[in-house]
């Protein structure tokens, strides 16, 4: 049986992106919005750069309310646990709650 990790390892950066907004979605629902970003081309020569491993995610989530940022981004790195030990080899997070997010100048 294959897992969802063994699987990440092995997929493509479009599919590894679909895996990772999966995973938060069915995580945090209900989720606003997931913006994936593959960073791995501005990270050439870096450790995982090659493996497309360098991720940014801009999420949006009712779950973040009353949460502190560090405890937002536990919550994403709980989501996406076992994809950080194979696959993702760096994560930026941006975690907004719905309400947060409607402030943001456009």
């Amino acid at each position: 049986m294959t897992s969802d990790a063994d699987v990440f390892m092995h997929a493509t950066t479009a599919e590894r992106a679909a895996l990772i907004e999966a995973r938060l979605a069915a995580a945090l629902a209900p989720v606003a919005s997931i913006q994936i970003t593959d960073d791995s081309a501005q990270h050439a020569g870096h450790a995982g750069a090659s493996a497309g491993g360098h991720f940014s995610v801009t999420i949006v989530a009712a779950a973040f309310a009353g949460k502190a940022r560090v405890a937002r981004h536990r919550m994403v790195y709980d989501a996406l646990a076992d994809a950080m030990q194979r696959g993702i080899h760096a994560l930026a997070i941006t975690a907004y709650t719905p309400e947060e997010f409607a402030l943001l100048p456009r």
